[in-house]
């Protein structure tokens, strides 16, 4: 089928656009995921979708879209996934950190992203320096697991069409429905998963909060640093932690007010050797975890103890 008719509708500016159904969403992602548009049709859909702005309506069936084409994984424990897609510009990315300090917790950590990026520092690098090489089969993000590591899971491996439609960003210079969807994906089967889920935007905020209600989530929502999902750690972002779609006050933080009178001592340089060897002194006690930092992983290991709570009696491993 022509995905035109969708095109037709969400293609009228943002002033004379109408959302789809879930279920024309749902179809219409399908389509686009599945190749039968044209790359005519799956660049309007990206520059339509670009200006007129996802409902929470069609973020839900593109989601259910993408889920099915996700490879899935599998686990007995609760898992933390780790959306990693923006890296670093002016700050270190400080994702690693994060990731590592839960998984020496004995948490299982999935993170997922691109492997680079030709303007930032990914994930996938900093971790790389540090001897952890990206997951290239389904197999690796177990073996991580069993050796107290984050495993990460390269989008292009987790989901080939969604790395697709995201790779449109280099043809069209802006980024489309795929990178929204690709923060809130979840590929685990088998025990509960808490999502950590940035945003960059109070109105994209409120879209994530009302999709945790909905769907029932279980997910941390904050105010990312440049687009990744880890504290500032120069300034302690809200934090609004959802289990089974109800908020958690009690997991939750509040966004640091007033002037600020102290900076953590942070790397000078962003690039990723520089980073990993921050982390390096971050792990070993060398150097301070910045508290926001601290605060964040302190709720998600007390947020993982409740999804434990969820889990089949005996089953443990």
């Amino acid at each position: 089928m022509s995905i035109s008719t969708y095109l037709k509708d969400i293609g009228r500016g943002a002033a004379g656009a109408r959302a789809l159904s879930t279920e024309s969403a749902r179809t219409l992602m399908r389509e686009v995921l599945d190749g039968r548009a044209t790359p005519a049709q799956t660049g309007a859909f990206v520059m339509a979708m670009r200006m007129k702005g996802e409902t929470l309506d069609e973020l839900c069936g593109f989601l259910d879209a993408v889920h099915e084409r996700c490879v899935a994984v599998p686990s007995t424990q609760p898992v933390v996934l780790m959306p990693s897609y923006n890296g670093s510009r002016k700050l270190p990315n400080l994702t690693p950190l994060l990731a590592l300090w839960l998984a020496r917790e004995g948490l299982r950590v999935l993170v997922h992203g691109p492997l680079a990026d030709p303007k930032r520092v990914t994930t996938a690098q900093i971790l790389q320096d540090l001897g952890l090489a990206a997951a290239l089969q389904p197999v690796d993000i177990a073996q991580a697991w069993a050796r107290r590591e984050p495993a990460y899971v390269p989008t292009r491996l987790l989901c080939p069409p969604l790395q697709a439609l995201m790779d449109l960003r280099h043809a069209l210079g802006v980024r489309g429905p795929g990178h929204t969807v690709a923060k809130m994906i979840n590929p685990v089967v088998g025990a509960p998963t808490l999502r950590i889920v940035n945003h960059t935007h109070p109105e994209f905020g409120a879209l994530m909060t009302a999709w945790a209600h909905r769907s029932g989530a279980d997910a941390m929502l904050l105010r990312g640093t440049e687009g990744e999902p880890v504290a500032d750690p120069r300034r302690q972002p809200r934090v609004d932690t959802w289990l089974a779609g109800k908020l958690h006050p009690e997991l939750s933080l509040a966004a640091q007010e007033g002037v600020l009178t102290e900076l953590p001592l942070l790397p000078r340089e962003t690039d990723a050797a520089s980073t990993a060897v921050y982390v390096q002194e971050v792990l070993s006690g060398m150097r301070p975890v910045p508290p926001p930092l601290a605060h964040q992983a302190s709720q998600i290991i007390a947020s993982v103890k409740l999804l434990r709570q969820r889990l089949p009696v005996g089953k443990t491993a």
